[in-house]
């Protein structure tokens, strides 16, 4: 693969990616502030990178990759950040790979009317080897599950409940489904990564005073490690 980019919704899951490319210029446009580097693989390689952080949601995860797409043409998208855990089985600091990915209150009878015409998204089959591969080297305790994206934090056990009858996710988030889907609407290979940071137990407004560099480095190490590997 010559060229991927990643995206993250805070900057806190794009900072270490960014500073870890080579050659690497700063271009602003379409609200986004992008990192255009190289990276070098385990083989010797050169894959250019592009990478920046679209913000909180669906929408902004969307034009996000609708602009990178259009903009930088890659080969694959990665999405790495953190989730909520619904998975009782999973702890902080373990990771979900976003093998299916579904919507929080979309009736997908009328949205999958249009391509990729599915109810669900899906990371790309290639990408997801490549990066179990990577957590199993870096000894991360993982799955390859369901998660679940939405407009709105989830962060009461009532939430939790509604998301996991819904969906029968194992993390919830609130941008992977939106990657997947214009992902797919443009026929390029996609992976979402979620490093968990919680338990979707934390209040909004604790959440915004919560330091996450520690969960989203996770994500953002492993993604770096991905990508060498491509």
């Amino acid at each position: 693969m010559a060229r991927v980019a990643v995206i993250g919704a805070l900057e806190e899951e794009v900072t270490l990616i960014a500073a870890s490319l080579d050659n690497v210029s700063r271009e602003h446009a379409a609200s986004l502030n992008v990192a255009h580097g190289s990276m070098t693989t385990r083989s010797g390689d050169t894959i250019e990178v592009a990478a920046t952080v679209g913000g909180m949601g669906l929408v902004n995860a969307a034009a996000t990759t609708q602009f990178l797409i259009d903009q930088y043409h890659p080969d694959a998208i990665v999405f790495s950040g953190i989730a909520g855990s619904l998975n009782k089985d999973l702890h902080i600091n373990d990771v979900v790979l976003g093998g299916t990915l579904r919507y929080l209150d979309s009736d997908m009878r009328l949205i999958a009317q249009w391509k990729p015409k599915t109810e669900e998204f899906h990371s790309d089959p290639q990408l997801l080897e490549i990066a179990e591969k990577t957590l199993n080297k870096l000894g991360v305790n993982h799955i390859v599950g369901t998660i679940a994206s939405g407009n709105y934090f989830v962060d009461t056990p009532q939430k939790v409940a509604a998301v996991i009858e819904e969906t029968q996710a194992d993390a919830v988030e609130m941008e992977g489904a939106a990657v997947a889907h214009v992902a797919a609407r443009n026929d390029v290979p996609a992976l979402v990564i979620r490093a968990l940071s919680d338990n979707a137990d934390t209040d909004y407004e604790e959440f915004k005073e919560f330091d996450i560099s520690e969960y989203a480095n996770v994500a953002a190490k492993i993604t770096i490690d991905i990508i060498k590997r491509m």
